[in-house]
């Protein structure tokens, strides 16, 4: 990456800048090196100073915006991790903002990280990628043969129950919203309970759907992590469908609006783990049961969990979500000073 010095003489903005990009289950995820340091000893306080950066929120409004990425781009910066334990730390962004967590970018960076010989990889079985997140340590596990990746598992931090049976009002009625947080906060509803389906044709109403219910919810105590106060949001809607539950693995198809009306084309990986916790509380996914999850253009994600030891009166998983991540492309992008677009626009 090459840069000019911003306003207070540092050198601080792109003039180019290179990024990979991957897919998981059909959702993007645009790595690209951060190519200043931000102040923090955690990758959770660089989140906070990233929110204030000038210079950072450019480049992120640069490579998410178009011309260079649309409205539904997602990627991450990648930052010293925490300490020592884990390989590297990583911001995610999206066109609003920086999320606290992501699990298709997960197990995206995983494969990149295996890819790019940047850890000491088995061909022949498991590799470890230690990723610090804005919410915690998560891991990625790579599973491998012959040299090449079948597979990927996201394990995330543990997620818990927020609360069941909130009532929100809404254009389409009353709906009733679990939320679970599974590394960001999401509110969970029922499809049937709108006379919905989860098809593409029904997208457009689950995004003002999303939209209406996280306005609601985020003026309620419900979007403020009980221990982190700097998550305090309702970052999606999960629009969810059953699909039965056949022996022991449960199957959902569901579509997830994240930010501000941004469409999850794969199952949602931090969406998922918050799922499996509520499907815990309400009895219906058990240890040593699997749910299998869908998202509204069929791509899936499976996923499992372990239960760890209450905390007060919460009870944590650990859910373990497994899909692949493929790379789609090596940029080198440009960003001509004399361009009054630089930062991008969006049209939703």
């Amino acid at each position: 990456m090459t840069t000019t010095p911003n306003n207070e003489g540092q050198t601080r903005r792109p003039v180019t800048c290179s990024a990979v990009d991957y897919h998981t289950a059909g959702e993007p995820f645009r790595i690209v090196n951060l190519p200043w340091a931000l102040p923090g000893d955690t990758v959770a306080a660089r989140r906070m100073s990233a929110l204030d950066d000038d210079d950072t929120q450019l480049l992120r409004r640069s490579l998410c915006h178009e011309p260079r990425g649309h409205a539904d781009m997602y990627g991450g910066f990648i930052v010293p991790p925490d300490d020592a334990e884990a390989h590297f730390g990583v911001l995610f962004w999206h066109k609003d903002g920086f999320s606290t967590a992501c699990g298709h970018g997960t197990i995206a960076l995983g494969a990149w990280a295996v890819q790019n010989k940047l850890v000491d990889s088995d061909p022949e079985g498991i590799t470890e990628v230690v990723i610090d997140v804005p919410s915690g340590r998560v891991r990625a596990l790579v599973r491998s043969v012959g040299g090449e990746i079948q597979d990927i598992d996201f394990v995330s931090v543990p997620s818990h129950t927020k609360a069941l049976d909130v009532r929100v009002e809404t254009s389409q009625g009353t709906v009733n919203c679990d939320l679970g947080f599974g590394g960001a906060i999401y509110a969970q509803v029922n499809a049937a309970d709108l006379g919905l389906e989860v098809v593409p044709e029904n997208l457009t109403r689950f995004i003002d759907l999303g939209r209406e219910i996280q306005g609601v919810l985020n003026e309620s105590a419900h979007a403020i992590h009980d221990e982190d106060d700097r998550i305090r949001e309702i970052y999606g809607t999960i629009f969810y469908e059953d699909r039965g539950k056949v022996a022991s693995t449960l199957t959902q198809r569901n579509v997830t609006i994240f930010a501000d009306g941004q469409v999850d084309r794969s199952p949602c990986g931090s969406g998922t783990a918050s799922r499996v916790a509520v499907l815990h509380s309400r009895g219906l996914l058990t240890e040593g049961d699997q749910l299998e999850h869908q998202s509204i253009i069929g791509s899936r994600f499976s996923a499992i969990f372990t239960r760890s030891s209450p905390t007060g009166d919460t009870v944590e998983v650990v859910p373990t979500i497994t899909g692949t991540a493929r790379i789609t492309g090596r940029h080198e992008f440009v960003f001509d000073p004399q361009d009054d677009l630089v930062s991008g626009f969006v049209l939703r």
